[in-house]
C-alpha cells in the first residue's frame, strides 16, 4: 500500500485500516512501506499516536519498523526516544534492535553513545560484525584511530570476519596522520590480507596508495602494474616471493593432506574404502603425472558445447608438449550418450590416463591426492576453492603452505568471450600474496568489488617504493 504523504488523524487512520483486506496486519504493512517509500517521520508518528491510543500501547514489532525508519532518515533524537522507550518496556532487546540503534547512533553527532549500546550487548550475546563496523567507522571518521583499531582487535579475536569496507576505512581515515604505532597497525591489515589471501578491489587500492603517499616524513610512490612472467615487477625492478614450497615445506604438506583430509575426520564421504584403495593403486603404478584434470568440473565449462566436447577441447590443450595427463571421470561417462560419444571418448583415452570412479565420489581427494603424489612439478585444474580441505587442516602453518602451494599449482580456466574454446590461466612462477621487504610493499588486486573468495588469483598489482 502507498502510505499518505502527511500526518492523518485518528478517524482518518481507523478508515483506511477499515478498507484494507486484512486490518490485523494493517499497521505492520503500512510501516513497512513507510520504509520502503521513505515517508515522512511524521506520518509514521501520526500511525503510531493512534495505535497507542486504541491499544493502550505500541507492539515491539511497529516499534521496530518506526526505529528502522529513523536510522534511514539519521533522525538523531527519534533515535534516543525510541531506545527510551523500548528500555523501558522490554526487559531485553534482540539483536535486530540493537544493530539499528548502533547504526543509527555511530552516523550521528552521539557516536559514543554506539560504543555504550556495543557494551550492552557484550552482556547478553556476542556483537554481531555490523555492530563492531559501525563504531570502527564511526571512530576512524572522527580519527580516534587507537579506539577503531582496538574495537578491530576484538572483532578479529571473536572469529569475526571483517568486511573489506571497514578495512578500507582505516586507510582513508589515518590519511595525512603520523605515528609510528598507527602505521605498524595499518601494516598489519596488509599482513592480514596476506594471511588470508584476500584480494582487494581498486577503490580499496586506491586508499592504500593515497594513505602510503600521505605519511608525513616518508617519499612513498605508488603505482598500478602487471608482473612480469619472471616475477620482476617492471616499475621496481623488485623479484616477488616465488610460489614453490621448499623440498621440506612440500614433504610436509603432502603428509598432513592424506592424513587430515585424505584419511582425516570422514575421508570417504561420498566413495567407498575400496574405491579410494583402487584408486591408490592406480596412481602409484601409473606415476608421476604432470597435470591432473577433474573431469566433470572441465566439461561443464562452456553451454554452447556437450561435456564430451569441452574434456575433449581441454585434454588436446593441456596434452600439447607431451605432458602426462591423468582426467578424474565418472563412470557414467562410459555410458555413450548424446553428452558423453564413444568415440570421442576412446580418442582422450589415447592421450590422457583415466579414472573412471563411481557417480557420487568425491573429486577434491582424488584430486589431492595424485597431484601430492605425482611432486612438486604436477599442477592441477578446477574450479572450485578447495576451501573444505584447506578447513580440514589443523593448524595455521599447514593451511598458509596449502594456500600458497595451491596459488602455485592450479591452472585456471575461462570460456573465450564468443563461448566456442576454453583459455587456460597457467600457475604463476611467483607468489600472489600481499609481500614486502621493509623499502617495497606488492599488493596483488582485483579490478571489481568481490567480497567472496576466488580460485582466480588476479594479474593486477599496485607496486609501493620509497623514492
Amino acid at each position: 500500500i502507498q502510505p499518505p504523504e502527511k500526518p492523518l488523524r485518528a478517524e482518518e487512520w481507523k478508515r483506511l485500516r477499515e478498507g484494507f483486506s486484512s486490518p490485523e496486519i494493517f499497521e505492520d504493512v503500512m510501516l513497512n512501506s513507510m520504509v520502503r517509500y521513505n515517508s515522512p517521520i511524521d506520518v509514521a508518528k501520526s500511525l503510531l499516536t493512534h495505535v497507542a491510543k486504541s491499544h493502550g500501547d505500541i507492539a515491539y514489532s511497529l516499534l521496530i519498523k518506526y526505529l528502522a525508519l529513523c536510522v534511514q532518515q539519521g533522525k538523531t533524537s527519534e533515535i534516543r526516544d525510541v531506545y527510551d522507550i523500548m528500555k523501558t518496556r522490554f526487559k531485553i532487546l534482540e539483536s535486530g534492535a540493537y544493530n539499528l540503534f548502533i547504526r543509527g547512533m555511530s552516523n550521528s553527532d552521539q557516536w559514543r553513545m554506539a560504543l555504550t549500546l556495543l557494551e550492552e550487548v557484550k552482556k547478553i550475546m556476542i556483537p554481531s560484525r555490523a555492530n563492531y563496523e559501525s563504531c570502527i567507522k564511526a571512530a576512524s571518521r572522527h580519527r580516534e584511530m587507537n579506539l577503531a583499531f582496538e574495537l578491530y582487535r576484538e572483532m578479529l579475536d571473536k572469529d569475526l570476519v571483517p568486511t573489506l569496507d571497514v578495512l578500507q576505512a582505516f586507510f582513508d581515515s589515518s590519511r595525512g596522520m603520523k605515528g609510528a604505532e598507527l602505521q605498524k597497525e595499518l601494516f598489519g591489515i596488509l599482513f592480514y590480507l596476506r594471511d588470508n589471501q584476500i584480494y582487494p578491489h581498486k577503490t580499496f587500492m586506491r586508499s592504500v596508495k593515497l594513505w602510503f603517499e600521505s605519511i608525513p616524513g616518508e617519499t612513498w610512490r605508488g603505482h598500478l602494474t602487471s608482473i612480469k612472467d619472471s616475477g620482476e615487477c617492471p616499475v621496481c625492478n623488485h623479484q616477488l616471493e616465488d610460489s614453490n614450497l621448499t623440498e621440506e615445506e612440500y614433504d610436509n604438506l603432502r603428509e598432513r593432506i592424506v592424513r587430515d583430509v585424505i584419511h582425516g575426520t570422514d575421508p570417504f564421504r561420498k566413495t567407498s574404502p575400496q574405491e579410494f584403495e583402487a584408486f591408490q593403486a592406480f596412481v602409484e603404478s601409473r606415476l608421476p603425472f604432470d597435470i591432473v584434470i577433474d573431469g566433470l568440473n572441465v566439461s561443464h565449462m562452456k553451454p554452447r558445447q556437450t561435456q564430451c566436447e569441452n574434456l575433449f577441447n581441454a585434454v588436446n590443450c593441456l596434452a600439447k608438449g607431451n605432458a602426462r595427463l591423468l582426467v578424474l571421470g565418472r563412470k557414467h561417462m562410459l555410458s555413450n550418450s548424446s553428452s558423453w560419444r564413444k568415440e570421442l571418448m576412446m580418442e582422450m583415452q589415447n592421450k590422457a590416463d583415466f579414472f573412471f570412479a563411481e557417480n557420487i565420489s568425491e573429486d577434491d581427494t582424488f584430486l589431492l591426492y595424485a597431484t601430492l603424489q605425482s611432486g612438486k612439478h604436477c599442477k592441477f585444474v578446477t574450479r572450485d576453492f578447495l576451501r573444505d580441505h584447506k578447513a580440514c587442516l589443523s593448524d595455521s602453518v599447514t593451511r598458509h603452505l596449502f594456500r600458497k602451494w595451491q596459488r602455485g599449482h592450479q591452472i585456471a580456466f575461462y570460456s573465450s568471450a564468443e563461448g566456442n574454446h576454453i583459455n587456460f590461466l597457467p600457475a604463476l612462477r611467483y607468489d600472489c600474496v600481499v609481500q614486502t621487504t621493509g623499502d617495497t610493499w606488492h599488493i596483488p588486486y582485483k579490478n571489481s568489488f568481490e567480497e567472496k573468495y576466488s580460485y582466480q588469483v588476479p594479474r593486477q598489482w599496485l607496486c609501493l617504493h620509497q623514492k
